[in-house]
């Protein structure tokens, strides 16, 4: 299987202040990596420096052999980058239906595209409140909708930043069925920042801790998972 990211030595942060050091990790297409980390450890600056939000210091980014670093954010989508923010940032004065088509790109040749019926029939949610505005939505079906807007950019590496976070039980169940589907079933590449261990490593092929901005562990998932005193021991959440 092709590598897809690599990541060397990358450091970034916001503004003068420096949060990743020297952070290195790569993942090969189809395949999903938990972002593992306690609070404040660098998870999400290092999705937002993969997307091109934050300040780059050094190291290199590169998505299918292609520099990253350097580019904007829009120049990134394009490139193969679909980012769901913590935030969601869907856009709250349109309709789920205007979300999704005001962003939707073509697919790459050969490959099957990802649309707004495709998004409709993971979400039915979705497809029942398609006339309604961003105002209109719960919090899990604006979650859903920011997973769709980023599909059909049709991207070859998902990034999501706590997709489950605040979430009512039933709605996490829909989207951990729906983010398996997408990496299991459909092969996309996704990094996955999440509080909730368990379930992420669950569905994801590697892991990585961040410790202070740095990587302190890489390695299978699944391997992680069976481990829960290192686990633990990296996160103090084993059993969440």
């Amino acid at each position: 299987m092709a590598e897809l990211l690599r990541v060397e030595r990358l450091s970034a942060g916001y503004g003068e202040a420096v949060v990743l050091q020297d952070v290195s990790l790569a993942l090969d297409e189809g395949r999903t990596l938990a972002l593992l980390g306690r609070n404040g450890t660098g998870k999400t600056t290092l999705i937002d420096t993969l997307a091109g939000t934050t300040r780059q210091h050094g190291g290199t980014i590169t998505l299918a052999g292609s520099a990253l670093h350097g580019l904007a954010p829009f120049r990134r989508a394009a490139a193969g980058i679909g980012w769901v923010p913590q935030e969601r940032n869907i856009f709250k004065s349109l309709t789920v239906h205007e979300n999704l088509t005001a962003v939707e790109r073509p697919a790459r040749a050969g490959a099957r595209g990802w649309t707004p019926e495709r998004v409709y029939a993971m979400f039915p949610r979705l497809a029942e409140r398609r006339g309604n505005l961003g105002t209109q939505l719960s919090g899990g079906e604006q979650q859903m909708l920011a997973v769709g807007r980023a599909l059909v950019l049709n991207p070859r590496l998902l990034l999501l930043d706590e997709p489950l976070e605040g979430l009512a039980p039933i709605i996490v169940e829909e989207l951990l069925r729906a983010i398996r589907q997408i990496t299991r079933e459909e092969g996309l590449a996704a990094i996955i920042v999440e509080q909730h261990p368990q379930a992420i490593l669950a569905i994801s092929d590697h892991a990585v801790v961040l410790d202070r901005g740095t990587v302190v562990h890489a390695g299978s998932a699944q391997e992680l998972r069976e481990q829960p005193a290192l686990l633990d021991r990296l996160l103090g959440v084993a059993r969440v």
